[in-house]
């Protein structure tokens, strides 16, 4: 097979996405090891981009990194989805009550302006949009430590979530009206609903024990 090239990724990008994509669908299995020499040579390159897509798959969840074992599909995958998206409902949660105590704050007009523009375009999520308006209200919080901590968690979780069908963003604009309202109560609870319909996605799609 030929190497799997981009004009934007490097190598090492290339090859994690072939990887990534092989796991989803199930090509390589939980537990399944990863050697880098075949890897290498499967991609037709050397060693080093291999290790630095297998070394991102690790920050990512999808492969374990043992020393003196090498590398193997991660055998908790999905469980460590289901709890990290319910450690993520409860800090976007927490972001959304914090942004509506301060209306917003410096992202109170954006977000008004990104809810507005939902609302004319109907319900759509992809990754530029939908990430957006999250993170916009994470950085409204005002809390930079709680920013760093859903970005690396939605990291880990946005491949369980790509292609929800049921991930609407048509309540994005009462949520951002909540929040500059100062709706605090009102902002939780709509935030909750919305991360709600992400958990049933991903255990209809994912968890079939």
């Amino acid at each position: 097979m030929a190497e799997p090239s981009s004009r934007v990724e490097s190598t090492g990008d290339s090859i994690a996405h072939a990887l990534r994509q092989d796991i989803l669908a199930g090509r390589l299995t939980a537990g399944e090891r990863l050697i880098e020499e075949a890897i290498a040579k499967k991609y037709g390159v050397s060693r080093v981009p291999v290790r630095e897509a297998l070394t991102r798959l690790q920050s990512e969840g999808f492969v374990t990194i043992v020393r003196y074992r090498g590398a193997a599909v991660s055998e908790t995958l999905v469980q460590d989805g289901r709890e990290l998206l319910q450690i993520r409902r409860g800090l976007e949660v927490l972001a959304a009550q914090l942004a509506a105590t301060n209306r917003g704050g410096e992202a109170a007009g954006e977000l008004a302006a990104l809810a507005e523009d939902v609302d004319r375009h109907g319900d759509r999520h992809d990754d530029e949009h939908g990430p957006s308006f999250h993170e916009l209200v994470a950085a409204a919080s005002g809390n930079r430590q709680l920013v760093e901590m859903l970005a690396g968690i939605n990291r880990r979780v946005q491949w369980g979530l790509g292609n929800n069908p049921e991930a609407s963003t048509s309540d994005h604009r009462a949520l951002a009206q909540a929040i500059v309202n100062g709706s605090v109560v009102q902002a939780g609870y709509l935030m909750d609903e919305h991360l709600r319909r992400d958990e049933r996605y991903f255990a209809d799609e994912f968890e079939h024990d």
